[in-house]
């Protein structure tokens, strides 16, 4: 092969969103992967199966009390694991096809195999046909994160899971306590406590969903969660493992007091790590910071000249979204033109239900930093279309500047509010201010008219709420 322009090291969402940008820029590009599949975490292990099991098991739930809504003996519903499962792998098997039908069309090889930095200039990929050198102008790093592993409790894939063996269980377990309460490990609670495991989460802070959503809106979503069953141990430090006669149990410690609860399957969640081990780093003099991230400037060059890195292996959010911007982002500056990501706005999401999602600052964090804020709120309680949907559990958030009324960040607790953070997002990205949203027409009746009400209320002129 003659000299390529682009060598992408990773088919995860940045990595192949990054190709195509690149291919359609008409630089000539070759991507590698080290899996059968394209797709990276996100789609294979991820964000994608995860999201087709909370399906299913919502599905069984709206069925299991559908008697209001006239299903007769809708209580009697049974489910079938197995059948969940097929129907995860049937969604990421279409669009494994999808990506890889996507990329083959821009004219981009797919190579297959073990990616690493060699000489200036230079990719190795290793594969079991052996070892072949790829030439190029330009490299981007994209190889993505893995699950972290606590160092006292190793996972076995049987007692000890990771959100990867999370989504394939075969069978509910009786009892699954989860380590965590970010978003990972709340969506996974989810989908087994919705089919009839007692669930249990541990987490060390004492709020659930991590730093992005404050007190206010991690309470409501805690206390909805506990409606469905699933019990929160907050506040408690986790200390490991133990087998008896009796059988498997978590040992914590809270204020002092040794704590254990039993499980049958006790699945970590507590982050994860930058997949820079492989890659030839430290052969190659690659920069990384203390936690093995990849030190970049503001434009995603790395101290190599020539080698660019996105995604979870650099400082941000591991986001899929975030690492796709950055993907589009890197590939046009290389091909000469203006990439831009603007981290101030990107969202987050806890796929529950409700949902929990959020975007820009939150309260505390304005607060903290000086600003003085002014907050709209509007309860789901009071939207028509929320009652009539059965998803009056919630509510939205509007943290506007209290001098210029600019909107600082939203977040939101209900059912949908993954679609409609959205909204958010594109007022926030021109600068609009809380009155911009309340002069904006949303269609009657949706949820996502709370938005708009919040923000009518951030000047306390709500129409819907006193």
């Amino acid at each position: 092969m003659s000299q390529l322009d682009l060598v992408v090291i990773g088919a995860g969402p940045g990595g192949y969103v990054a190709a195509i940008k690149a291919a359609q820029l008409g630089l000539k590009v070759a991507l590698v992967e080290k899996e059968p599949a394209l797709g990276g975490t996100c789609l294979n292990i991820g964000c994608i199966p995860s999201k087709a099991l909370l399906h299913s098991t919502e599905v069984f739930q709206q069925t299991l009390h559908g008697k209001k809504h006239g299903l007769v003996g809708s209580e009697k519903v049974t489910f079938d694991v197995g059948a969940m499962m097929s129907n995860k792998e049937k969604v990421v098997a279409q669009l494994n096809k999808g990506v890889e039908y996507l990329v083959s069309k821009r004219g981009i090889e797919i190579v297959r195999g073990l990616g690493r930095l060699g000489k200036t200039g230079q990719v190795l990929v290793r594969s079991t046909s052996g070892e072949r050198i790829l030439e190029t102008k330009n490299i981007i790093i994209a190889t993505g994160s893995s699950v972290v592993e606590l160092p006292f409790m190793k996972f076995d894939g049987e007692s000890i899971i990771s959100s990867d063996h999370g989504i394939a269980l075969k069978e509910v377990p009786a009892k699954m306590v989860v380590v965590g309460a970010g978003a990972i490990g709340l969506e996974l609670g989810s989908v087994w406590a919705r089919l009839g495991s007692q669930v249990t989460v541990v987490e060390m802070m004492t709020s659930i969903g991590g730093p992005a959503y404050d007190s206010d809106v991690a309470k409501v979503a805690q206390t909805a969660f506990e409606k469905q069953g699933i019990k929160f141990e907050l506040g408690a430090k986790v200390t490991g493992s133990k087998k008896t006669p009796a059988g498997l149990s978590l040992t914590a410690e809270r204020d002092g007091k040794a704590l254990e609860f039993p499980a049958d399957k006790i699945l970590v969640a507590v982050g994860r790590k930058p997949n820079t081990v492989g890659l030839g780093a430290q052969e190659a003099g690659l920069k990384l910071d203390e936690r093995q991230r990849i030190v970049t400037d503001d434009h995603f060059r790395t101290n190599l000249p020539g080698v660019y890195a996105i995604g979870d292996v650099v400082v941000g959010p591991m986001l899929a979204h975030k690492a796709e911007e950055e993907g589009v982002a890197c590939a046009e500056i290389i091909a000469g033109k203006s990439g831009h990501v603007n981290y101030g706005i990107i969202p987050g999401v806890i796929y529950t239900d409700p949902e929990v999602a959020g975007v820009g600052m939150i309260e505390s964090e304005a607060k903290a930093k000086g600003i003085e804020v002014k907050i709209g709120k509007f309860q789901l309680a009071g939207n028509g279309r929320a009652i009539a949907a059965d998803a009056t559990t919630g509510f939205y958030k509007v943290i506007a500047c209290a001098k210029t009324d600019k909107l600082l960040g939203v977040q939101i607790v209900a059912r949908g509010g993954s679609e409609m953070i959205a909204a958010a997002c594109a007022h926030m990205e021109y600068g609009g201010s809380a009155e911009d949203v309340a002069r904006t027409c949303f269609a009657h009746p949706t949820i996502s008219e709370s938005f708009k009400e919040a923000a009518m209320a951030v000047s306390k002129m709500s129409i819907h709420s006193l």
